[in-house]
């Protein structure tokens, strides 16, 4: 019995911690109603990456309202970020249930096959890690940016989900969609698409036409690897998929798990062994051997035509 008052009180203790993280976590949802983010945790996450490796790309980043955006970009979003955004409350239960592949419409405890089914799913989750991450709902994207980090760690989706209902419990859903929007990273240091859009195509992200609207919206949700200036294969992939569904063609595109913690620098920018310092010669030698990294993705390969 004692072990099991210690074990209950630090359930209590815990919930109680997270529940004083909740409310006093700083800005608040409502701050936004009204103010742009000066830094996102995102950003600060970068910046601090940036400064370990001594990459001195300066921020680029400039929030505007959706009335200053192309229309494409947020019916590019949607389609190839959340098509049930303007439905859920934050999470796309419908998603999160094809993702675990859990195929009954209806739950009910009272049903030993629908428990047996959810247990199966619950078992095999770990398998199917790639399709849930690639599961999240545009807000839950925002809350991430805006608090979290892209950490794999279990309890950051459980944060990330509680913040992304508190979010649409304070913010209206054409704001949610603006703050994401002009919070997304598209790059290295470059931040939103009206920055994104100057940067690519020398034009504000209102003037952009569908076509460069869906290359910006394609490069979600791996900036770093692949975008309209950076083996853009990938993103040229499914920016004809998004432009297929804005045509109003029933195609699906797939959702992706986010880019990795840590950021890697290009393969381009990686040293030569000869270039580093303090290495013996049969060291040397044998790094000469090792060919450099090449950077893959699940997706089909660069086809982009060079001379």
């Amino acid at each position: 019995m004692r072990w099991l008052r210690r074990a209950f009180l630090a359930v209590v203790l815990a919930g109680a911690a997270f529940a004083l993280w909740l409310v006093f976590v700083w800005p608040p949802p409502s701050w936004y109603r009204t103010h742009w983010p000066s830094k996102t945790a995102f950003m600060r996450l970068r910046e601090r990456q940036a400064s370990a490796t001594r990459d001195t790309t300066p921020l680029r980043y400039q929030p505007v309202s959706l009335d200053s955006l192309t229309r494409w970009l947020p019916l590019g979003a949607q389609a190839g970020e959340d098509e049930a955004f303007y439905v859920h409350h934050g999470i796309d239960w419908r998603s999160l249930r094809d993702a675990l592949g859990y195929r009954r419409d209806q739950f009910s405890w009272s049903s030993s096959g629908d428990r047996r089914d959810l247990w199966h799913v619950i078992r095999t989750s770990g398998e199917r890690r790639d399709k849930l991450r690639g599961a999240s709902t545009i807000t839950q994207q925002l809350a991430k940016n805006l608090y979290l980090s892209p950490s794999r760690n279990p309890l950051r989706k459980v944060k990330e989900a509680v913040i992304a209902y508190r979010l649409e419990w304070a913010l209206p859903k054409d704001r949610i969609l603006e703050l994401y929007l002009s919070t997304a990273e598209l790059g290295r240091n470059l931040w939103g698409m009206e920055a994104a859009s100057q940067h690519y195509f020398g034009r504000n992200a209102g003037r952009l036409t569908m076509d460069q609207a869906a290359a910006l919206i394609a490069t979600l949700p791996h900036p770093l690897s692949s975008n309209p200036g950076h083996r853009p294969g990938r993103m040229q992939w499914r920016q004809r998929l998004i432009l297929r569904k804005l045509r109003g063609e029933d195609v699906e595109v797939p959702q992706e798990a986010d880019e990795t913690e840590v950021a890697r620098p290009p393969v381009d920018s990686l040293p030569r062994p000869d270039t580093l310092p303090f290495v013996p010669d049969t060291v040397r030698r044998l790094l000469d051997t090792i060919p450099l990294p090449v950077d893959t993705t699940s997706v089909p390969p660069d086809t982009t035509k060079r001379p």
